[in-house]
């Protein structure tokens, strides 16, 4: 259990940050470095994972691992940068610099070109990603828009957040619930095998289905109850660190490129949006 007694320090200022408040939440988005959530502030107290490969990033086009790094559309049979040896992991866009195209009090927009040479991908197209606090501070939306400009291609777009485990100041290590209706059996080379098989207890790093809608609960005993709500399908929990859990949701599961790929159209893009809403218990 961490016992960190940091948790009020604030997250160093950058000139790229792009900070958004309402209520008692701050949130901080670090568009130079993959459009993260480099911070995410509710009464003063952090609840992401701090440092540079942390905080809360999104996932896209794709989310988790492709087997290998490849995957086909049509006949063209495309590889991907291997950065999770055998496989490729979490997308590209978390590896750019985005673009701000608006930011407010407590909304912003960020863009970035599919095609960029910094981080291969195979079609040209947008992602935009949407930040925004609600008018009161009590919850967070986060939406993901992929467009092609050109050929169709398949596509996954989710967050990988890291919640802290742990709030410091004596407190006790968070809980997470939900109820999956099933879960993506996963094999020795952590994909799923295809099989879908009743939920099994934790400690995870798995895929979990749940065909009603993305709903799970983080309850930090004393402190603070935050829920990941999405109309999304699949989540993938991660509590297998000690300082972090992380809730994923997405718009397939792991491997889905290949395995459940959604198209995108030049008249049908793909758009996922989470919400994270918390209340305090103290």
């Amino acid at each position: 259990m961490s016992t960190d007694n940091t948790t009020r320090s604030a997250a160093p200022t950058r000139a790229d940050d792009v900070r958004l408040a309402a209520g008692d939440a701050e949130v901080t988005v670090r568009p130079d470095l993959g459009c993260r959530l480099g911070s995410l502030r509710v009464g003063g107290v952090e609840l992401l994972r701090q440092g540079d490969t942390y905080g809360s990033f999104p996932m896209v086009p794709w989310c988790g691992r492709i087997d290998h790094g490849r995957f086909r559309n049509g006949g063209a049979l495309h590889q991907m940068p291997v950065n999770a040896a055998p496989h490729a992991i979490h997308g590209t866009g978390r590896d750019l610099r985005w673009r701000t195209a608006r930011a407010g009090a407590r909304e912003a927009v960020f863009t970035y070109r599919l095609a960029d040479p910094a981080a291969p991908w195979p079609y040209p197209g947008t992602v935009t990603q949407q930040v925004e606090l609600a008018e009161d501070g009590g919850s967070l939306t986060l939406t993901l828009g992929v467009e092609t400009i050109g050929d169709s291609f398949p596509a996954q777009a989710g967050w990988h957040p890291w919640f802290r485990r742990n709030l410091g100041d004596g407190g006790a290590d968070v809980t997470v619930d939900f109820a999956a209706e099933w879960q993506e059996e996963r094999g020795a080379d952590h994909l799923p095998t295809g099989r879908r098989i009743p939920p099994k207890p934790g400690p995870w790093d798995d895929c979990f289905g749940m065909p009603q809608g993305v709903h799970v609960t983080l309850t930090w005993p004393g402190r603070l109850q935050l829920t990941v709500a999405s109309r999304a399908e699949w989540v993938v929990v991660y509590d297998e660190q000690a300082e972090a859990v992380c809730i994923e949701p997405q718009s397939g599961p792991p491997n889905g490129l290949n395995t459940l790929p959604h198209l995108v159209t030049p008249i049908d893009p793909l758009e996922v949006s989470t919400t994270w809403s918390w209340r305090t218990l103290s």
